[in-house]
């Protein structure tokens, strides 16, 4: 099969790397937003990144160009059923991203496979709505999409095995990783990653260390590449919120219980990096 023009359903933190990652391996790609103005901020800022690599000598010249010209970005959803596979990744809300498979059950072929990057609701809720429901998968890309290989592919309890196995070879083909993982909260990564990052702020809320000496004792204690409220504010402390939530409320064991910082930050709106503050500033 196939798999050349595939559609971006969100223009956000994820959508844009994952855009780009798949633009950058030869797919079309058309980027979808409610708000148009997000995918053409996204477009921009791409074609920023890439031109200062061409710069530095890290990718070939006319790379930012021949990227940015595969990416086409609309508010029309409708555009959603000119493509040959669909990568939804709008906001964590079992609401919201039911609604959006039952708008595109009304406009796609019955055999275009639909992948989630959900990071921990259930695919089998999900797919259960839809009228194609053995070709409904989780494909959890990694922040930031366009340079972290690996993908989680996740078959929800109605996936057929030709789904999965078209998925595992298309993660191939742009260039990552797949790892099969059963249906479970938070999968494998955020299972073992999230409740690190919620403790490190557990430790914050105790006074036990400041955020700067937790992140400097990860990264030399532990070797992490990058300390877990750093780490936090790249994933976005809303989405870690709402992964915690989701581990909390599907296992009901209370180490995933939400670390009382998360809450406080969501709520003054400081999300980490895509706001400029969360644990730590960034507009400095």
């Amino acid at each position: 099969m196939e798999l050349n023009k595939i559609a971006v359903l969100g223009a956000g933190t994820m959508g844009q790397g994952i855009a780009w990652a798949l633009a950058a391996a030869g797919k079309e790609v058309i980027l979808f937003d409610i708000y148009p103005e997000y995918c053409e901020r996204a477009v921009k800022s791409i074609a920023k990144s890439l031109a200062k690599q061409e710069e530095k000598g890290k990718v070939p010249a006319g790379t930012a160009d021949a990227v940015t010209g595969r990416i086409q970005p609309t508010g029309e959803f409708e555009k959603m059923a000119e493509a040959d596979f669909i990568i939804e990744c709008v906001f964590e809300k079992m609401e919201i991203k039911k609604d959006v498979y039952t708008r595109l059950d009304a406009i796609l072929k019955p055999d275009i496979i639909v992948a989630t990057n959900t990071s921990s609701l259930s695919i089998t809720e999900i797919a259960a709505i839809t009228k194609r429901s053995d070709k409904v998968i989780g494909m959890h890309f990694f922040n930031p999409a366009q340079v972290m290989k690996l993908v989680e592919v996740i078959p929800a309890a109605q996936t057929s095995q030709e789904t999965i196995d078209i998925v595992v070879e298309f993660s191939k083909a742009i260039g990552k990783t797949p790892v099969v993982v059963k249906e479970g909260p938070g999968f494998v990564v955020n299972r073992i990653l999230l409740p690190g990052m919620n403790e490190a702020a557990f430790i914050l809320n105790e006074g036990l260390a400041s955020a700067e000496d937790i992140d400097t004792a990860m990264k030399l204690g532990a070797g992490w590449p990058m300390g877990p409220l750093t780490l936090c504010d790249l994933v976005g402390v809303d989405i870690a919120l709402a992964v915690c939530e989701t581990l909390f409320r599907e296992t009901g064991d209370p180490k995933y219980r939400p670390a009382p910082p998360l809450k406080q930050l969501v709520r003054a709106g400081w999300l980490g990096m895509k706001t400029g503050k969360g644990f730590f500033e960034y507009n400095k």
